[in-house]
């Protein structure tokens, strides 16, 4: 486990934005409760409360992978009418103490989903 810090600083922020993400026509998540992680030199990633995001219609897989910094990140895909997206959502359900406001949160890749900001 790593700490973040100057030569690798991460900073948790709350949005203050109207966050809705959809995959096709159905709507995942939608939320004003969304929080901004920031990592390094990353690009900034909407994280979304669990409990904003629509769990019927994603699937956990197999896939698990592992942050230094963060810890262990769990995968979940879409099914829409069309697709199947696979491994579209990532969430930290145990991350490490430094990490801890993102969990119960989950976070999408902006290739799979479309990721709207919309007007509070």
């Amino acid at each position: 486990m790593k700490v973040p810090g100057p030569d690798h600083p991460i900073s948790i922020t709350p949005s203050g934005k109207h966050i809705r993400v959809t995959a096709g026509d159905i709507v995942i998540a939608d939320t004003t409760k969304a929080v901004t992680l920031k990592e390094a030199s990353y690009p900034a990633v909407f994280y979304i409360p669990r409990a904003d995001a629509n769990m019927d219609v994603v699937t956990r897989t197999e896939r698990v992978t592992h942050c230094p910094y963060k810890g262990d990140a769990n995968y979940y895909s879409i099914k829409t009418a069309d697709e199947l997206l696979d491994n579209a959502i990532w969430t930290y359900e145990t991350p490490y103490p430094a990490m801890a406001e993102i969990k119960d949160y989950l976070a999408f890749y902006p290739d799979k989903v479309k990721i709207e900001v919309l007007p509070t």
